[in-house]
């Protein structure tokens, strides 16, 4: 098995690496992370179930692909599968056919409450690596939590509202919805697509080519022009929340990587239209209000490449709810108009609560969207969490 600290250390990309150059086995990086579940999950809750027989299984096929020549995108990768798709997903699927190794499922929400920002095991709540008295987000929680503990490497998500980018922004890490219909979506209104929680934004890259090998980022005349809103012109987004975010982005356009463009992005609630597509209630007003937003954004995107804004109006919440807030505020805009959405670690508030620096860029320009991610993770002087270091 490989030393826990060094396995933690290591991004998606990096694993694969050691796997095709032979420097480590598929094998060995499987039961270093399986070990690792075993002896740190019990408290985190991360995961409900783990499959230590299949992803030994599907290690040692790996390992046999490897000596006979393949070269495998995401080679030996552990990951963690979020419970409600399982390993039969489309996406997952595709993440085993480039090298993934599934390990485990990852803890949602239980049925039947009113709010998703938490995940629940047989054991009691999946706990927040960064602080246990704080929720993980959702609904994709295990999956952010196992990430940010050092689990594994990646795992995957769905994003109906903001279900990758919340969890992964209250857990100090990354998480990216790619454009709707890219991938297929997960529900019939079209709104939840897949998505991925990972440590680095080249992971999260090295994730998308798996779906869109091709594809490259389109270059832009200069740095990306980059929108930012605070409150998308509806939310009520804490000061403390929305000046971390801001400072972060300020960092990253101070290194020349940017430049912040004074151009207001004023939506409508999008709050109405999402729920009647979610519900099937949709009607005129519906896409009335839609087509709005829509033509909105077109008109800020002809006039910036990105539009930058805090994830979530507010810091993690404890186990017993979000009581009468949205963390859903400023993320399920862009469910309904389909853009790519990312979300890095921006800092922290002056009470040490992690917000995230949410980055939408034109649809189908998700490529552009995670390049401009990973240089900006560089500049802006925060890290992805990572456990251990």
């Amino acid at each position: 098995m490989l030393e826990e600290h060094l396995y933690t250390s290591l991004s998606a990309v990096e694993i694969a690496d050691l796997v095709n150059h032979g420097k480590v086995s598929a094998r060995e990086v499987v039961d270093t992370a399986l070990a690792l579940t075993a002896d740190r999950d019990r408290a985190l809750r991360a995961f409900t179930s783990t499959w230590a027989d299949t992803a030994r299984a599907a290690a040692d096929e790996v390992d046999a692909a490897i000596a006979e020549g393949a070269r495998l995108p995401l080679a030996g990768v552990p990951i963690g599968v979020k419970a409600s798709e399982g390993p039969s997903s489309f996406q997952n699927q595709r993440l085993a056919a480039a090298g993934c190794v599934p390990i485990g499922a990852t803890s949602v929400p239980r049925a039947g409450t009113g709010w998703q920002t938490y995940g629940s095991t047989n054991r009691g709540p999946t706990l927040n690596p960064l602080d246990p008295a704080w929720s993980p987000g959702g609904s994709s929680a295990g999956s952010a939590a196992a990430v940010a503990a050092g689990l594994v490497p990646l795992a995957t998500g769905s994003d109906g509202a903001g279900s990758v980018r919340i969890p992964a922004a209250w857990c100090g890490i990354v998480g990216f919805k790619p454009t709707s219909g890219l991938l297929p979506a997960r529900d019939g209104a079209g709104l939840n697509t897949p998505g991925v929680l990972a440590r680095t934004p080249d992971d999260a890259a090295a994730y998308f080519r798996t779906f869109a090998p091709a594809a490259t980022a389109s270059p832009t005349a200069g740095p990306p022009r980059v929108a930012w809103s605070a409150t998308l012109g509806y939310a009520a987004t804490d000061p403390a929340v929305a000046a971390t975010a801001l400072r972060a982005l300020q960092r990253i356009s101070r290194t020349g990587l940017c430049s912040v463009v004074d151009r207001p992005v004023t939506l409508h609630d999008p709050a109405p239209a999402w729920t009647a597509l979610r519900a099937g209630t949709a009607d005129a007003g519906t896409g009335a209000l839609t087509s709005a937003n829509d033509a909105r954004l077109r008109a800020v995107l002809n006039e910036a490449d990105v539009i930058a804004t805090p994830t979530t109006p507010h810091p993690p919440h404890g186990h017993d709810g979000p009581g009468t807030r949205m963390s859903v505020a400023l993320t399920w805009a862009f469910n309904l108009s389909g853009h790519p959405a990312l979300t890095l670690p921006a800092g922290t508030t002056p009470s040490g609560e992690p917000v995230g620096l949410q980055l939408v860029a034109r649809r189908g320009e998700d490529f552009l969207l995670l390049d401009v991610a990973a240089r900006a993770e560089d500049a802006s002087g925060v890290r992805t969490y990572r456990a251990g270091q």
